[in-house]
């Protein structure tokens, strides 16, 4: 039989997570955004927009329920979480607290890999709640979404018919989703492609050039595609949206968060303020270093995700950095070894 969602929640108030919503808001069902702090629901209520505003975009229809209370979240049986990956397990833990409804499932949208641990975002969920758990991701910056331009994602579980479910759920006639099973490439190459996407900025920053950012991009996904062989995924995977799409966008994109903040610390501002003066998360800083970790213990040869280490944790000059990267001794294009 086929499954249905009869009420879907999404967990996050963000940029991201309000585009959600509004694309949830097209099919059937009831639909509630929750964020963390009420001052944020009250003005997104009044607003019926994101926070962070794009002129032209379409607001959250009225049946669209904003709160702050997890109580308001209760009974739903699509989960959509879209939370900062440094916040997630605390949220995860919440989550497990409310009564969902029969047949949940949660769908993480959070692009990231958790410090120390080196668990992927559905792993920490996973950990944390009962209900099968996947991912959504691809080339989606939510600036698009909410002025309703054609836009494609991917959806994944190890269930293929709960990738279905939630594919048909919510597709709409400018967000198109396909659907996959390997949900590991998936996450990896959403959290991944954050870190190039930084270098990216401090290349355009630096004023190195187009040659040197495509350059960057191409052995970029090569890092990507290498870390994420090792931890049991699948190459073609990296080919696709979750992968290289994800990738040129935020390496290209001026709604990029990373990029704008790989500019900044070209210009030699200080990592913490580059945080403060995007005004959101920038996912490439903490990934840096979750990516570094993970790659030492997948035993992975990085370049470039080294490099980003020793600018972002060890303060070590980016251009410097990068004069290094092009010293390296010559070798096959290989993108697997």
């Amino acid at each position: 039989m086929q499954r249905s969602f009869t009420k879907t929640a999404v967990i996050g108030g963000g940029a991201w997570g309000t585009a959600l919503a509004l694309t949830a808001a097209h099919g059937q069902g009831d639909v509630v955004l929750w964020t963390y702090r009420e001052e944020e629901a009250a003005i997104i209520r009044e607003t019926r927009m994101s926070l962070v505003r794009v002129p032209g975009a379409k607001t959250l229809p009225p049946h669209v329920k904003v709160t702050s209370r997890w109580e308001d979240v209760a009974g739903a049986n699509l989960v959509i979480v879209v939370v900062p990956s440094v916040v997630m397990r605390s949220v995860a833990q919440s989550l497990a607290k409310v009564p969902l409804g029969e047949g949940a499932v949660i769908v993480s949208c959070t692009k990231g890999i958790e410090k120390d641990s080196s668990l992927l975002m559905t792993q920490i969920l996973s950990a944390e709640l009962s209900q099968p758990v996947g991912a959504l991701s691809g080339p989606n910056h939510a600036e698009d979404i909410v002025l309703e331009l054609p836009s494609l994602t991917l959806v994944g579980f190890e269930d293929i018919d709960i990738a279905t479910a939630v594919q048909q759920r919510l597709n709409t006639p400018y967000l198109r989703i396909y659907t996959s099973t390997d949900i590991v490439s998936m996450q990896l190459g959403g959290a991944i492609k954050n870190v190039f996407a930084l270098a990216s900025g401090i290349c355009a920053g630096l004023g190195l050039g187009d040659n040197a950012r495509a350059a960057l991009a191409t052995r970029g996904l090569a890092e990507m595609t290498r870390i994420g062989m090792a931890h049991g995924g699948r190459m073609e995977t990296f080919m696709g949206l979750s992968g290289v799409g994800d990738l040129v966008v935020t390496c290209y994109s001026e709604h990029s968060r990373n990029l704008t903040a790989g500019r900044l610390i070209a210009k030699g501002v200080p990592v913490a303020e580059c945080q403060q003066r995007v005004g959101q998360v920038v996912e490439g800083i903490p990934n840096t270093l979750s990516t570094y970790q993970l790659a030492r213990k997948l035993r992975v040869r990085t370049p470039l995700t080294d490099a980003m280490y020793d600018i972002l944790y060890a303060d070590k000059p980016a251009r410097t950095a990068l004069q290094e990267l092009m010293a390296r001794d010559l070798r096959e294009e290989n993108p697997t070894e």
